[in-house]
């Protein structure tokens, strides 16, 4: 008897005891919680030839990792692709192949196709709207979820995570209301959903609702947290939302503890990191020897850089935040290399990532009109390498600062009165507190 996932496609190679294992899974990815990995490598144990179980190991492995977990999600993709697959899973493999050549634009096409013949593949879902996170796709992280919105009702067990999905991609998009309204109506379904929980954070963020944003985070640490993937970016939300509030000590309190307490070599983790010490160092603040602790993780990982401008532009951060001008020269070179390499991180290096780069090495060797324009340059188009507009804001607060060391007053009150408008809640003037 053929198994079947939650919207009744058939799993190929899958027993009944490997499907159940696999369906678990699914959860444990829709909700960055739970022992997916364990679950899968149990449901592959009892079916060696279990396509779909291959597809989810190689997509928790390839993205936001580490080396060596990179080189367990190719294998497992050279697994699946060498299987059989019926007509939906052969789009799954189509995407995957794109993903491992670093293609994530084709590979968000192939996703969006088999979405539009199979609404319901929850999965397609959730790897098509990370493909669009990636090349900073924001229509997309909206549409491809509202395409297929009309064909899920609250009576399924994964409903939850559409809505967590739909959530962040209405306020990737500026519709605040909806997105919050189905964020929390997805963690009310299911409050381990860490995605849901996030994209209301993001809706806070964009509001500049911090106290607000406190009481979400701190509502139920434990159902975000426990056995989380993806606990980290949330400290981080919690982190940035002190941060507006000026509660300094209790940003670094969270930086030394759930963000960095571990020093994790995950890329993602690695992103939080270093974005968060770049805005406490805009404050001015004295950081002891954080920046080295994080720029010594990026300098033994040298050689995964320049395969993502996005995550490349945070080790940026760190050398530049540690002083280490060599290391920052070499990333530069790295940069230049990947201009000529393949996949979509040419582009991404080269419409966005290398002048930003330059711009900050020439913020931190104290050329603040350089930095100026570098950044002045890229921000409007910066959604092209990635990320979301929380995280770009970086970008935003750099600018904003390297115009007050270079005393271009009038610089300075043009990006001050344009901030202000776009913050729903306002700024007070001078104040780098929304965070990216």
């Amino acid at each position: 008897m053929q198994q079947r996932d939650l919207s009744g496609a058939i799993l190929s190679g899958a027993s009944p005891a490997a499907a159940e294992k696999y369906l678990a899974a699914v959860e444990a990815y829709h909700c960055f919680a739970g022992d997916a990995g364990g679950l899968l490598e149990a449901a592959i144990a009892d079916s060696p030839a279990f396509t779909m179980a291959h597809v989810l190991k190689a997509y928790l492995h390839l993205v936001g990792s580490n080396a060596a977990a990179v080189a367990v999600g190719v294998e497992a993709a050279t697994t699946a692709l060498a299987l059989p697959a019926t007509d939906r899973e052969q789009g799954h493999l189509a995407g995957l192949r794109k993903m491992l050549a670093g293609e994530y634009r084709a590979a968000g096409r192939i996703f969006e196709d088999l979405t539009i013949a199979h609404p319901k593949d929850a999965l397609g879902l959730q790897v098509g709207q990370l493909m669009d996170f990636l090349t900073g796709d924001s229509r997309m992280l909206r549409d491809r979820i509202g395409r297929a919105a009309p064909q899920w009702d609250q009576g399924r067990p994964d409903y939850h995570a559409v809505l967590g999905m739909l959530a962040f991609g209405l306020e990737e998009t500026g519709h605040y209301d909806r997105a919050e309204a189905a964020g929390r109506q997805a963690v009310a379904l299911q409050p381990r959903n860490g995605w849901a929980q996030h994209a209301v954070a993001h809706v806070l963020e964009m509001q500049d609702r911090r106290a607000d944003g406190v009481t979400w985070m701190r509502a139920d640490i434990d159902a975000w947290t426990r056995e989380s993937f993806f606990a980290v970016h949330n400290w981080w939300h919690l982190a940035l939302f002190h941060l507006g509030l000026g509660e300094v000590d209790e940003v670094l309190k969270l930086y030394d503890g759930p963000i960095w307490g571990a020093k994790s070599d995950m890329s993602f983790d690695m992103v939080d990191a270093s974005a968060l010490l770049w805005r406490l160092s805009l404050r001015g603040m004295d950081l002891g020897n954080r920046w080295n602790e994080l720029a010594d993780v990026y300098e033994a990982r040298a050689g995964t850089l320049g395969a993502y401008a996005f995550d490349d532009t945070h080790a940026m951060l760190a050398f530049v935040g540690a002083g280490r001008s060599d290391a920052a020269r070499d990333l530069l070179a790295i940069q230049q290399a990947a201009l000529k390499g393949a996949g979509d991180n040419a582009s991404f290096a080269g419409e966005v990532g290398l002048p930003v780069m330059e711009g900050l090495v020439a913020f931190g060797a104290g050329d603040y009109g350089r930095a100026v324009e570098r950044l002045r340059d890229v921000r409007n188009r910066s959604a092209r390498f990635g990320g979301s507009h929380a995280q770009r804001d970086l970008l935003d607060l750099t600018l904003i600062e390297a115009a007050t060391r270079n005393k271009d007053h009038d610089l300075r009150r043009a990006l001050i009165a344009e901030r202000a408008v776009a913050l729903p809640a306002g700024e007070k003037a001078g104040a780098l507190g929304r965070a990216a």
